[in-house]
């Protein structure tokens, strides 16, 4: 197994990577058209959409991969947009290394721009003119989650593939070949617990499954939840089960102890929360369940301005309160 170190410096995110089109799972007519292009030896500027960790930054890399060989960092640049977001990196460094030309078979060289849909739209109208003046010996290949977030001219000159969801199984099949690999006792409810925080995300869910190794103990799903940072599921129901029981004040003290002795922060919990009202944790009419989560996305919006987590969750569970009492006077 990795020792501490090596956990340190190796991500097994990046070590486990596929390196060709054929490893990628589950997006099929994506890979159909990017074997393609590598037959053809020539791409156009593309557009890779889709929820996180499905393989968009991976195929582009296995693209420049099958494209030009073991040398492929020599004709590829890749930057990650949100952090290099401003017109400056666009009018220097991206421009210098779309202008420089070069020898080979391939005339042309790739720039893979991830999550561009932070960048700035004066960055994206300047990348527009970029893409447009060296379109002779650069591809762009650019990467986001809301391809809305993207201007339209920009979208225009781009082939848009859309990624898909990968499938549970796949997901599975992923890590019980890195934990085998990495010689890691994964549990079968360990599993279960990653595959369940990571929502469909196999990027995060390698890194949290790597996290977890790190104590050099069994993967079991109560390590895994801890480790995570994330509250038990069976922990926020009862949470909601005491506030609409009428036990307001026991459902305080709980909050308060996940919020500080369990380390989870207000957003999560509230996102627990609302996964719990949705899947009909406590029991309420549709007219009641719509006033709630309207309510929980006020919440959310106050957390994310800067309000107290514990105050604004007291007044959630202080409304989940009130609907019980309705309820149980409705069964007197």
């Amino acid at each position: 197994m990795a020792t501490k170190g090596e956990l340190a410096e190796v991500l097994w995110v990046e070590k486990y990577r596929p390196r060709i089109l054929n490893d990628i799972v589950n997006q099929e007519e994506v890979v159909a058209a990017l074997k393609e292009f590598v037959k053809n030896k020539n791409i156009p500027n593309m557009l890779f959409s889709g929820p996180p960790g499905t393989g968009k930054t991976t195929a582009a890399l296995c693209l420049a991969y099958e494209l030009y060989g073991d040398k492929w960092r020599t004709y590829t640049l890749e930057l990650n947009a949100s952090d290099e977001r401003g017109i400056d990196v666009v009018r220097t460094t991206l421009k210098n290394y779309a202008r420089t030309r070069v020898v080979g078979d391939i005339p042309f060289k790739i720039i893979i721009l991830d999550e561009a849909d932070m960048m700035t739209s004066e960055a994206q109208h300047a990348l527009r003119r970029t893409m447009e003046k060296f379109a002779d010996i650069s591809r762009f290949i650019l990467i986001c989650n809301y391809p809305s977030k993207i201007i339209e001219p920009i979208q225009s000159r781009c082939a848009v593939f859309r990624f898909k969801r990968l499938p549970i199984e796949a997901i599975k099949e992923r890590l019980r070949f890195i934990a085998k690999s990495e010689n890691v006792d994964l549990k079968d409810d360990g599993l279960e617990a990653i595959i369940e925080i990571s929502e469909g995300d196999l990027r995060k869910a390698i890194n949290l499954l790597q996290s977890v190794a790190y104590f050099n103990k069994p993967v079991t799903r109560d390590l895994v939840y801890r480790t995570a940072g994330v509250v038990f599921p069976e922990h926020v129901d009862k949470l909601l089960k005491l506030a609409f029981e009428g036990k307001f004040e026991d459902a305080r003290k709980m909050l308060l102890r996940i919020l500080t002795e369990e380390g989870v922060s207000g957003i999560d919990l509230l996102r627990d929360i609302y996964s719990a009202i949705a899947k009909d944790s406590i029991p309420l009419d549709t007219e009641d369940k719509i006033k709630l989560l309207e309510f929980i996305g006020e919440v959310d919006f106050r957390i994310s301005q800067g309000a107290t987590d514990y105050l604004q969750l007291s007044a959630l569970l202080a409304l989940i309160s009130d609907l019980g009492m309705k309820y149980r006077r409705r069964s007197r």
